[in-house]
């Protein structure tokens, strides 16, 4: 039997009224609110932990900056962001990648400075260490969010509100319709990041490169490895078996590998935790403890059984989990895996992608890719709630399905997301009308005139 206990009712102080509320300091977030801000808006971001950055800090590199054909679709905001980490050397170029498009390495504890520093030179109120913890609303329209935090419950009123969260906590407390999963209510496994230093990527690369049959990769020829001294491996499920079958246990069927920008440090994507819900608390509890059990035995093996890894260290974990999937907001268009694999155009594009159908199996440490051959087109139409006006929705909890949101997810285009969001919030603000109801024509223009990239030619906008 479940207890519950009655709180009683009492006055919440308003900490802020803004124009424009970010709920999520992540790649999303961080775009939505310099674009919101961009000519004079009030503009605040609220973010949990203490720092922005969301998935860029924890060791990944940034994917989907380029499309499947090697041109870049990713551009306006997202890559300022990533020009002001290239001027500290903390970003690498957008490379091709045969199995991911295109990866970005970047520096997780440079991006934290860089991003913060922007929002500030930008005029944005960041606001650390708070969370979503409920909403204000009159009938169907969000007036505001609750916030909690040590210094208790308190309100920020906005006139409109973008909800960059990740999984889509201002629209499930404000009652919009929400999905989770797929049709079993499974999600992808989370991983914890970690890195090790001290490893001979150069003696990596050259050893897949020469004895491809020894370290076999998936879909990544053996060639490009003797052509980049930065890059991601995936594969090697020879030796995975091999590990397993002298007694390490390891949850994943691949090695999955990241160098980092500094020498000898790799980053390592083995670790998964099937069924945590990234919505709880004590599940996420569960996928950290799980989480750094599994690396004792991924080092050991790392060191063990691949070249290079010989006289590696261990460095540091993320520092959290890394989420890849929990609820989805139903929106007033919900993409597929159709839209995905047309390479489907809508008059409604406000974002560009052309990652893969990337589902990491809820079950079992497999994973499917599948490629459309080109680029897809993000409708406004699935940041845009049913049921519930002044907010809108960016980043991978927008409306799709299970499938199509294992493309969308990735972060370069959730910064595209992220920036669209924030210029239609500032449009509906200044024309005083819901984010629904505002011009797309004039938002697509504006995105264009920024340096956004669209399927769209400025004259049909004119």
């Amino acid at each position: 039997m479940i207890k519950t206990i009655a709180e009683p009712a009492r006055e919440l102080n308003v900490r802020k009224e803004t124009d424009i509320l970010v709920i999520g300091g992540g790649p999303s977030g961080i775009m939505a609110a310099l674009a919101a801000a961009e000519d004079g808006l009030n503009v605040m971001l609220v973010e949990s932990r203490s720092f922005v950055g969301g998935n860029m800090t924890i060791g990944l590199p940034i994917l989907g900056f380029l499309g499947q054909k090697g041109n870049q679709i990713i551009k306006g905001l997202p890559q300022k962001l990533i020009d002001r980490l290239k001027a500290v050397q903390a970003s690498s170029e957008h490379r091709p990648c045969p199995l991911h498009m295109s990866l970005t390495l970047v520096e997780p504890e440079a991006v934290k400075t860089v991003a913060l520093q922007m929002l500030v030179e930008s005029k944005v109120e960041v606001l650390f260490y708070a969370f979503c913890a409920g909403v204000v609303m009159e009938k169907d329209e969000l007036k505001g969010v609750i916030i909690e935090s040590k210094a208790g419950r308190e309100v920020i009123l906005a006139k409109t509100v973008i909800d960059c969260s990740g999984d889509a906590d201002v629209a499930y407390r404000a009652g919009v319709p929400c999905e989770y999963g797929n049709e079993n209510g499974g999600v992808q496994p989370p991983t914890l990041m970690f890195c090790l230093g001290g490893v001979d990527t150069e003696k990596l690369r050259t050893s897949i490169a020469n004895e491809p049959r020894t370290y076999l990769t998936d879909f990544i020829p053996a060639e490009y490895f003797g052509q980049n001294n930065q890059f991601v491996l995936v594969g090697m499920r020879n030796l995975i078996k091999q590990a397993q079958d002298d007694g390490l246990t390891l949850t994943t069927e691949r090695t999955i590998l990241i160098t980092g920008l500094r020498k000898g440090e790799v980053w390592v994507n083995m670790t998964r935790v099937s069924g945590v819900n990234g919505t709880d608390p004590g599940s996420l509890t569960h996928g950290e403890i799980e989480g750094r059990h599994q690396i004792l035995d991924i080092q050991k093996y790392l060191i063990g059984y691949v070249p290079g890894f010989e006289n590696a260290y261990f460095l540091k974990t993320a520092p959290f989990l890394g989420i890849r999937e929990t609820r989805r907001i139903q929106g007033q268009y919900t993409m597929t895996r159709e839209d995905i694999m047309a390479c489907q155009h809508f008059d409604d594009a406000i974002a560009v992608a052309s990652y893969p159908l990337d589902i990491h199996h809820p079950q079992g440490g497999g994973c499917t890719l599948e490629w459309c051959g080109d680029c897809y087109d993000i409708p406004y139409r699935s940041l845009i709630p049913q049921k519930v006006k002044n907010l809108i929705v960016a980043g991978r909890c927008i409306s799709t399905t299970h499938e199509a949101m294992s493309a969308i997810r990735v972060m370069a285009p959730c910064m595209a997301m992220g920036e669209a969001a924030g210029r239609a919030a500032k449009m509906a603000v200044r024309q005083g009308v819901q984010p629904a109801d505002i011009d797309v024509k004039k938002l697509q223009k504006e995105l264009l005139e920024k340096g956004a990239y669209l399927r769209i030619e400025k004259e049909a906008l004119a």
